[in-house]
């Protein structure tokens, strides 16, 4: 009997974790989603301010980063697939990865563009 609550047990565990890995790569799927669309409100142009748009492009590397880590710890792989659904700029690919001083608020819309 202590066995099959022990299983029981187990089985609850690994269900509440598979929940908690989904719930995580929803989460930083809607926020590689905002990050790219503030880099597409910015486009680059000869009058945009091109510090705010590599802050964006930086910041969208960063969410393209960490979407791709929880896809790969969740036991996906196809990287190629998500850059093609998502519509990842070649620019933001190149810059994917861990920033050295994170923002507060990474996809907070930055004004002046």
């Amino acid at each position: 009997m202590a066995s099959s609550s022990l299983r029981s047990g187990y089985a609850t565990l690994e269900y509440e974790i598979a929940q908690e890995r989904a719930s995580a790569l929803g989460r930083l799927g809607r926020r590689l989603e905002a990050a790219l669309a503030a880099l597409a409100a910015c486009p680059l142009t000869v009058t945009s301010d091109q510090k705010i748009r590599d802050s964006l492009v930086e910041q969208a590397g960063y969410a393209l980063w960490l979407f791709v880590v929880q896809r790969e710890a969740c036991g996906l792989s196809a990287s190629a697939q998500v850059m093609q659904d998502y519509g990842v700029p070649n620019e933001v690919y190149a810059r994917m990865g861990p920033l050295p001083m994170p923002s507060i608020h990474p996809t907070k819309t930055v004004r002046g563009c």
